[in-house]
């Protein structure tokens, strides 16, 4: 097959690739409370509309109910998930690392 010239190198279908480490605002326990802020999971699936994240602690629907597999769905272009804002430390390897 003949290569395309083009100007600039083509964009990524999806902005987030399975495998990467992303933060997202939502409620989860922290210290045996619930919290509403900022989790650092893993994406795990990625399709044209949404992202699932997963999760190594408890993660709540919005109406209260624990999501049992630890996995939130996004829309791809949602606020309220993000790149991390930091470098993970070595534990945090770790802990995301033994999903």
């Amino acid at each position: 097959m003949a290569s395309v010239p083009f100007m600039k190198p083509p964009e990524h279908e999806f902005q987030y690739e399975v495998g990467d480490t992303v933060e997202v605002f939502c409620d989860h326990e922290k210290g045996g409370e619930r919290v509403r802020g900022w989790l650092r999971g893993i994406v795990v699936q990625v399709d044209p509309k949404m992202v699932a994240v997963q999760f190594r602690s408890n993660v709540f629907l919005t109406d209260g109910w624990m999501v049992p597999d630890h996995i939130l769905w996004y829309p791809q272009n949602s606020p309220h998930i993000r790149e991390p804002l930091k470098k993970p430390s070595k534990s945090d390897s770790q802990q995301i690392g033994d999903l």
